[in-house]
């Protein structure tokens, strides 16, 4: 298992914004707050910090910081296209509890 896997669509969404950036770092956090106690940020970052985990993917970096690491460990992004509209979704393993919408979760 590693530390973050990315789906097909969200491997080419990341891709497809590349041309708009201009770091090939993407950094996936987690923050407190949301309607169910942490929530999920998305980000493109100038470079890593000191104890980012890294990531690397078909021209582009995952970022994670050691404090969302081990609430993201073993998820998995995805970027979908529904009726509510396009957002990368995070699918955790390790969240106890999720909202409605799928943005914010407890452990």
């Amino acid at each position: 298992m590693t530390s973050i896997n990315l789906s097909s669509n969200a491997v080419k969404r990341i891709q497809d914004l590349l041309p708009s950036h201009k770091s090939t770092y993407f950094r996936v956090y987690v923050t407190g707050g949301g309607c169910s106690g942490f929530q999920y940020g998305f980000k493109f970052d100038d470079s890593p910090v000191g104890d980012d985990d890294t990531v690397n993917f078909d021209g582009f970096t995952i970022l994670l910081d050691s404090l969302s690491y081990p609430y993201l460990y073993g998820s998995t992004l995805d970027y979908v296209e529904d009726l509510s509209g396009s957002r990368f979704l995070v699918t955790n393993p390790n969240a106890k509890t999720t909202c409605g919408c799928g943005e914010s979760f407890t452990i």
